[in-house]
């Protein structure tokens, strides 16, 4: 087992629920309710100084319906680790905000509520950063529409739901191969 893990291990035991390793990547999954502290041990204590990125996954229909991925990377000391941490949560609940631990999560923060509405605790600015000020859906969840929804503001982009079936950037349900379900693998008109 890596030795970053099995540290981790050690200082937070009840706290890790689950350690998957799959091609060398290295993945916890921890409580929410220690997800901080932990991700802040990564970066004072194991040298993880580069947050790659923060995303979210919307398990909607399960509970918890929300779930947080941290991708970390340790720069310092030639040490190059990865590292992966990830936490579940209900919806209605908050994220726990890293932007203290690493300054850049905030704009990775702001991009998860814009597109998945999740809000975190401890973020002073939950501004959009994708879609405008005021658009009142989150693209990224599961029960946004893949039609998308009707604007009522004529100056941005569409005023009638975007047509996604088919196009581009939409994969086609289909038992054949990756080779003739990817869209960029079809011929556009």
């Amino acid at each position: 087992m890596n030795t970053v893990v099995s540290i981790l291990k050690d200082r937070f035991a009840g706290a890790i629920l689950d350690h998957v390793e799959f091609r060398g990547e290295q993945t916890l999954v921890v409580e929410k309710a220690k997800a901080r502290e932990i991700l802040g041990y990564c970066r004072d204590e194991l040298g993880f100084d580069y947050l790659i990125d923060v995303s979210s996954l919307d398990h909607l229909g399960t509970e918890p319906r929300w779930e947080m991925v941290y991708e970390l990377y340790a720069l310092g000391n030639g040490a190059r680790h990865h590292l992966r941490v990830k936490y579940s949560f209900p919806e209605g609940e908050k994220a726990a905000s890293v932007s203290e631990i690493w300054p850049t999560a905030g704009w990775h923060e702001r991009e998860v509520y814009d597109m998945m509405g999740i809000e975190f605790e401890g973020l002073a600015d939950h501004r959009r950063i994708l879609m405008w000020e005021g658009y009142p859906y989150f693209p990224l969840r599961k029960d946004f529409p893949l039609a998308g929804r009707p604007s009522e503001m004529p100056e941005v982009a569409f005023t009638n739901r975007a047509p996604l079936a088919g196009g581009p950037f939409v994969t086609s349900p289909t038992s054949a191969t990756t080779v003739h379900r990817e869209p960029r693998s079809r011929e556009m008109d």
